[in-house]
C-alpha cells in the first residue's frame, strides 16, 4: 500500500495528509470489492471509523490488518512470501 497519494490539496502549495479513507478508496487499496470490505467490516475484521453516519478506513490501520493476516498465513503453514 506504499506509493498511494492519500494528500488532499485545500490550497495551492499546501497539501494536507489525509488520515482516512472512504470506502471505496479502502476497498481499492485492498484490491478487493466493496462488498468484500462491508463484509469483512461487518464481522469486525477491518476496522473501521464511524463519523455520524459515514464510515472511514484508516490506512495504518488498514496496512496492519494486511500485516497481521499475512502473519497469521504463514503460522498456518500456507504460502509465504
Amino acid at each position: 500500500m506504499q506509493g498511494h497519494d492519500v494528500s488532499v490539496s485545500r490550497t495551492p502549495g499546501q497539501n494536507v495528509p489525509r488520515l482516512l479513507l472512504s470506502p471505496r478508496e479502502a476497498a481499492k487499496a485492498l484490491a478487493v470489492c466493496e462488498k468484500t470490505l462491508w463484509s469483512l467490516t461487518k464481522r469486525g475484521e477491518i476496522p473501521a471509523v464511524r463519523i455520524g453516519r459515514a464510515v472511514r478506513y484508516s490506512m495504518d490501520e488498514l496496512q496492519a490488518w494486511v500485516r497481521r493476516a499475512s502473519e497469521k498465513k504463514c503460522e498456518n503453514g500456507q504460502n509465504c512470501a
